[in-house]
This record gives C-alpha cells, structure tokens and sequence, in this order.
C-alpha cells in the first residue's frame, strides 16, 4: 500500500501548473486485490491497458519471490520494446529482472534482498547502495519511501528540476536526497543534538548558497572540529560536504535555468560559483551539457 500511495501521490494532480498525467493502476486479473494492510484495492484495469502507458512502473509485492505470471512478463517486456519507460523499485525489481529487462544492466532493490537479487539473476549488476539507478529506459530504485526518490528523479528528468522541486515541496518533501541506503542501515533517527545543530546548519547553507561556504564554516556553525563534522555528515547523509553542496547547487542551477531567464553569470553568482565557466565546467561534467543547452533543451520543450 506504501508503493500504491507513493505513485499515486507523486503523478496524482497538483494544481494546473504543474503536468497532468492519466494514472491507471492495472493487474493480470481485474478485481480486488488482497493488500499488505487487509484492505483490498478494487483493480479496473487488465494487462492491456499498459499497451498505451508512456511510463510503467511494476509495484513491489510480497509474492516477489515467485515470478510474475508469463502475461504480465510479456506485457512489461512489449511495453519495454515499443518505446515505453519501464521502472520498479523495492522488489518491484524482481518482475524487471525475471522478464529480462535488467540483463547487462545495473539495477538496485531493498539493501535486504539485493544479494537475493543477484543470486537469481547473475547477468543482473546489482548496486545495493543506490537509492535508484537510471539505465535509459529501464529505472530501478531501492526500498520503501526510495519510491519518492525514482518517481520525483522521473519527474526531474522528463520535466525539469522545476516541475519535480514543485512536486516535492507539494509533498513537503526534499526533491533529491544525495548519498544511498547505506546511511538508513543503522541509525534511522537523530541520536543526540549533534544531529539537531547538524539539520540547522544545512538549512542555513540552503538559505545562503550564495556565499562561498566552506566546510570549516559550516563545522564552527554546528559546533563541531572539522574531522568531527566531516564525519557525522558522511553518516548522517550519506555523502561528503562537498559532494552534498554541489548537488545543491547544480539543482538550484538547474531550476533557475528552466524558470528565468537570469544570464548564467547571474545564476553562477547565486548558486554560489565564482564565474560562468565554473558553472559551465561542473554542469557538463555532472549533467553532460552544458548551462546554455539545458536551457534551451527545456525552453523548447512540449511540455
């Protein structure tokens, strides 16, 4: 039922700016379908109502160990061969791997059944780390509330930073997570006020990404030694300082870029970059273009 709300609430309708899609929950057999709550799901839709989907996303289910029935394998790899993305997550990943669709490629699932995962399907490279991982048109991500991660990540890339930033705030929740599932492993809540001083400063930082913010500054503001700060960080998020400000500071580029029309030497200075050819520099090397082209990738957009 997590999985059925978390794809409902990210493409369900939020206000006329933002895109609406036709969203459609199908089965093998149409009917009520027994959920982990107890409360059935009425199912209006068969196998063929994936014939016309644009995106089709296979929920995770407790039966995951036992293959999808033949028809719904042929239904997602014909969705997968005549254009359509096809994307799971949790063990939602299972029925991608068993209808062939992750051989040869990367894929991710719940940290606790990625050596599963790997044991049944040994063409399957699977990277029980990542909170998702996208292969062109085949998207798998990790376990439970990872689901907002792949879906709002589809948002992002299909429609731009801007859309998905707007989904997320909708759902009053961050747009991206840096670093993977390793920092959920062990300590899933704040231990002491450490972690409270730690959540002040990277909204402070979020607030004043225009300024240069080093990691010393950022140490001294959570009260903490550089090393000390370096390292509750990593296990708090996941990922370096430095690694989290660039994403930060990239996707804030990018959601300026899509919604103004602010010179890139403006949008450099007020995501924190000295000039437009560090900008420049780091957007082609993280995003594969550079600023000006993804501009116009979404300035001319249909959408």
């Amino acid at each position: 039922m997590l999985a059925v709300g978390i794809v409902s609430e990210v493409f369900g309708p939020h206000g006329e700016a933002l895109p609406g899609f036709d969203f459609a929950l199908c089965a093998d057999r149409p009917g009520p379908v027994p959920t982990d709550l107890g409360v059935p799901l009425a199912i209006a839709h068969g196998l063929d109502r994936l014939a016309a989907a644009d995106l089709v996303i296979a929920l995770p289910g407790a039966d995951f160990r036992t293959p999808p029935a033949p028809a719904v394998l042929d239904a997602l790899s014909a969705a997968y061969e005549r254009g359509a993305l096809v994307a799971a997550h949790c063990v939602g990943t299972f029925a991608l791997a068993a209808a062939g669709l992750l051989d040869g490629r990367r894929a991710t699932t719940h940290w606790r059944f990625a050596e599963l995962l790997a044991r049944r399907h040994p063409d399957v490279t699977v990277e029980p780390d990542a909170l998702y991982i996208d292969e062109g048109r085949v998207i798998t991500g990790a376990g439970a509330a990872a689901g907002f991660d792949l879906c709002l990540h589809l948002l992002r890339r299909e429609y731009g930073a801007a859309t998905a930033n707007a989904v997320a705030r909708d759902m009053v929740l961050p747009s991206h997570r840096e670093g993977g599932q390793a920092q959920y492993l062990a300590a899933p809540v704040p231990e002491d006020c450490q972690d409270e001083r730690l959540a002040e400063v990277l909204d402070w930082a979020r607030a004043h990404l225009h300024e240069p913010l080093p990691v010393a500054e950022l140490a001294r503001r959570a009260l903490m030694s550089k090393r000390s700060f370096a390292r509750r960080f990593t296990a708090a998020t996941g990922t370096t300082p430095h690694a989290w400000l660039r994403g930060l500071r990239l996707s804030s580029a990018e959601e300026l870029l899509e919604t103004t029309d602010l010179p890139v030497e403006e949008i450099a200075r007020r995501v924190g970059y000295g000039s437009a050819a560090v900008l420049r520099e780091q957007f082609v090397r993280r995003r594969g273009v550079p600023p000006r082209s993804y501009r116009r990738s979404f300035t001319s957009s249909p959408h």
